[in-house]
């Protein structure tokens, strides 16, 4: 973190914690497993991965399976999604042939991660969207809209105000409100605020990646998978939070070891998709999309010849998934096509 500068807005100050490029959080350090400070979702089974490839496949088919299609990972992480997806897809050989797999990815370090773990494969790595042409696009984002920076507005005396961090003199830093034009945020975001939000919550480089996103797929067959937590009530939240050891943390007091994040507000989401042409095929909540697509039938199969403790573990890690009051219902899922396609499996 710079010392130059005294006052940080909110995006600024996660940008640099998480992004800097000498000592940013995800440009240093593996954070997923056990011994990091979170898990995902492909880190809890194999089976996770399995229904994303099961899904992009029949995606495919109702593009009429063409020749050739790009699959990209946005922000892979430590590589293990990708890895589990490209193994399933080896059991559809014309899918495997067509795709061209390719991972957005900032941090380096991450990067030299998911090489290593993807050597055997070929894998083609950017650094930003534009490297990627036209054709047939899916692009898979699972925890990557959540890691992004965000700004935070709060209504005050019916003034708008947005979230500063403060640098005082013995180092520690405070949270200052400073005034803000609501023409401004909503030239930003697109729409009119109503006169009922009291927080106003996003990403300026969400918006970004959305629109960008857009360009490729709006008159093109493809789509963006978005699998990540949050919630579906029209009233935004002040959902900031900062996560190390697997605990919540001091996003004040921690920040250059913490995860720091929020939960995407799909009503948001929703409504950008519809200012940008594109087309919602519907949003629904982990649990629902899996179990959809069969997961438990999957994971009957492949339990089936295993021993009792391998068979627990197996049903454990499910449960872990798709269970309401863990992972199946603070995850949703959102699809967001061109307005010419119509598909609706897994929702």
């Amino acid at each position: 973190m710079s010392l130059n500068k005294k006052i940080f807005s909110l995006d600024e100050f996660i940008n640099q914690a998480l992004y800097n490029p000498k000592n940013g959080y995800y440009m240093k350090k593996n954070p997923f497993g056990a011994k990091g400070d979170f898990i995902t979702s492909p880190n809890v089974t194999v089976l996770f991965a399995e229904m994303l490839s099961i899904w992009s496949v029949l995606f495919w088919q109702n593009l009429k399976c063409p020749k050739k299609i790009n699959l990209i990972d946005l922000g892979s992480g430590n590589g293990q999604m990708i890895y589990d997806m490209i193994n399933s897809f080896k059991n559809f050989p014309e899918f495997y042939k067509s795709c061209n797999f390719i991972i957005l990815e900032k941090s380096p370090y991450l990067k030299k991660i998911q090489k290593a773990k993807l050597k055997k494969f070929k894998v083609r790595w950017i650094k930003n969207l534009d490297e990627i042409k036209n054709g047939n696009n899916i692009f898979i984002a699972n925890e990557f809209f959540d890691a992004l920076p965000i700004k935070q507005f709060f209504k005050i005396n019916n003034k708008w105000f947005e979230r500063y961090i403060k640098l005082e003199k013995n180092n520690n830093k405070s949270f200052i409100n400073v005034y803000s034009n609501i023409k401004m945020i909503e030239k930003e975001v697109g729409f009119k605020i109503s006169n009922n939000q009291k927080i106003i919550e996003y990403s300026p480089l969400a918006l970004k990646y959305l629109k960008n996103i857009s360009k490729k797929i709006i008159n093109k067959k493809g789509a963006l998978l978005i699998i990540d937590y949050g919630y579906l009530e029209n009233s935004m939240k002040d959902t900031l939070l900062s996560i190390k050891k697997h605990k919540i943390s001091d996003v004040l007091k921690e920040f250059k070891n913490s995860d720091i994040t929020y939960k995407l507000n799909f009503k948001l989401l929703k409504k950008i998709t519809d200012i940008l042409k594109l087309k919602c095929q519907g949003i629904t909540t982990q649990r629902k999309f899996l179990l959809n697509l069969g997961i438990m039938q999957r994971a009957e199969i492949i339990s089936r010849k295993q021993t009792f403790l391998k068979k627990a573990d197996i049903y454990y890690r499910l449960k872990r998934l798709i269970d309401k009051n863990q992972m199946g219902n603070l995850f949703k899922v959102m699809l967001i096509t061109g307005k010419k396609i119509n598909f609706k499996i897994g929702f």
